[in-house]
């Protein structure tokens, strides 16, 4: 068998080490901010933090908590991701389904090839500003999420799934006397959810972590979670300072930041693991043949 072969058995400890080194450089960036979020503003300062919290307070998520702006940025960035995922998946799956017919959909391959061409070549930040200021969408959720409501690669994944499915199945649903929005929503969907969970998965990971349409988009008072972040740890306002001198002994700017940083980062952390075990075989699924 080839998995034993020594090839084979040095591949697999050189590919284990590459993906538990890969796996470190992501995970051990989170678990340091996670312990300077819990730690003592003199203990941050000294830099006496690496991965285990020193002299633990929750003073940072207090202050985090009670932070008016920061709640409603991740109140629009959690509006953003559900309206985002419902309108995404509803129309990459209205575009899939008739393209999987390409055979019998006129002009099937010519639009196919259009929306493949889109993924090539774009207007560019300048057409899509005036565009949207046009649509009078400016400072408005759908600035954010319409523009990239269809993902040619999603429809692609998603094509390419409704095509695996054996034909049988619709000719059955069609002699039945269904129609195709009937055997779309009865036939294609039920069996369609690993693709679903995988795309869902694609789309709310996109909109949570987007963070530059907000910024040209929107105004201050606004602005989704990511783009606050964003800002904050890029552009600081050092005229504005969030932390008393009283305060500092508990609390610095620095754990502030990585309370909001680690808050932001939650969400994600907590649907991955629902959603993973659809993911490898929402990916493959067609990739396959014969």
């Amino acid at each position: 068998m080839y998995y034993k072969t020594r090839s084979y058995r040095i591949f697999n400890v050189l590919n284990i080490i590459l993906l538990s080194l890969v796996a470190l450089s992501c995970i051990l960036p989170l678990i340091h901010i996670l312990a300077i979020s819990f730690s003592s503003g003199l203990a941050v300062e000294a830099n006496r933090v690496t991965f285990w919290p020193v002299d633990f307070n929750l003073d940072s998520y207090t202050r985090t908590f009670g932070d008016a702006n920061f709640l409603d940025a991740f109140f629009t960035s959690v509006v953003r991701v559900i309206l985002g995922v419902v309108i995404g998946i509803t129309v990459t799956v209205l575009t899939a389904y008739p393209l999987s017919k390409m055979e019998a959909l006129r002009g099937g391959r010519v639009i196919a090839w259009f929306f493949v061409f889109t993924m090539l070549f774009h207007g560019g930040l300048i057409p899509s500003y005036i565009l949207i200021q046009k649509l009078h969408l400016m400072n408005t959720i759908w600035a954010l999420i319409l523009p990239g409501a269809l993902g040619v690669y999603n429809m692609i994944l998603m094509l390419n799934f409704f095509r695996a499915i054996p034909r049988e199945l619709e000719e059955a649903s069609l002699i039945d006397g269904a129609g195709h929005l009937t055997t779309l929503l009865r036939v294609y969907l039920p069996i369609s959810m690993p693709s679903i969970a995988t795309i869902v998965l694609f789309v709310a990971v996109g909109h949570w972590n987007a963070w530059f349409d907000g910024l040209i988009y929107m105004q201050k008072e606004n602005w989704p979670m990511s783009t606050l972040l964003q800002t904050m740890i890029k552009v600081p306002d050092l005229s504005q300072r969030t932390v008393a001198d009283t305060e500092i002994v508990n609390m610095t700017e620095r754990t502030l930041k990585s309370a909001k940083i680690f808050i932001g980062t939650l969400p994600i952390l907590l649907v991955y693991p629902f959603l993973q075990r659809y993911f490898v075989k929402g990916i493959v699924l067609g990739a396959v043949k014969g």
